[in-house]
């Protein structure tokens, strides 16, 4: 025990500076994934004042008493995913703004499928994580829903697969593992035409 207080004693300002720095950082983190993640920071850009106002007229907004922010859809609920989330996607957005002039509604749909794409491989991605987090008892309403919502136990089926189009203005339906594999979209009906 006697040495165990000597070391303390010796030691005590690298102990009291490592336990601050590792709480600063540690906050740090947690706050900027806060401030990340809220809409208001996604509404910086001006572009996606565009599509939260497609939020906003939305089936999902409102719905039950909520109102979803970007961060509920768009980012996974796990932490280090989501701060991953931000490295990855932040820069990808970033870049596409400085890019491309996405100050009118005409010059974002110029970009919106690449930006529905890339939102729909991440949920898949992240098994609709997303989804499942609001959604956790869904009760298909008819039975072909039922047998649909069934395949996603047996066929590696996800949500995103199926609900594609319910928040934001309308783009091509994709095959999402499919283009997955390929590295592009693949648009459902194209898919379709080929395979007959």
């Amino acid at each position: 025990m006697g040495k165990l207080l000597n070391f303390l004693k010796e030691r005590w300002g690298i102990i009291l500076g490592t336990a601050v720095v590792t709480l600063v950082i540690t906050f740090g983190i947690i706050g900027g994934e806060m401030y990340f993640s809220s809409t208001g920071f996604c509404l910086s850009c001006h572009s996606m004042s565009y599509v939260h106002e497609e939020l906003e007229k939305s089936s999902h907004y409102g719905a039950l008493g909520a109102d979803p922010e970007c961060q509920d859809c768009h980012l996974p609920p796990q932490f280090l995913k989501r701060v991953e989330s931000h490295v990855v996607d932040g820069i990808r957005a970033l870049i596409g703004e400085l890019r491309h002039d996405l100050s009118t509604k005409e010059g974002f749909d110029e970009f919106r499928a690449e930006y529905a794409h890339n939102a729909r491989i991440n949920i898949r991605k992240w098994d609709s994580s997303p989804c499942r987090t609001c959604h956790k008892a869904s009760k298909p309403s008819s039975d072909e829903a039922a047998r649909e919502h069934k395949k996603m136990e047996t066929e590696n089926k996800s949500c995103i697969d199926c609900h594609q189009n319910l928040v934001h203005e309308e783009v091509p339906e994709e095959d999402i593992v499919e283009g997955m594999k390929q590295g592009k979209i693949v648009v459902k009906e194209e898919e379709e035409k080929e395979e007959k």
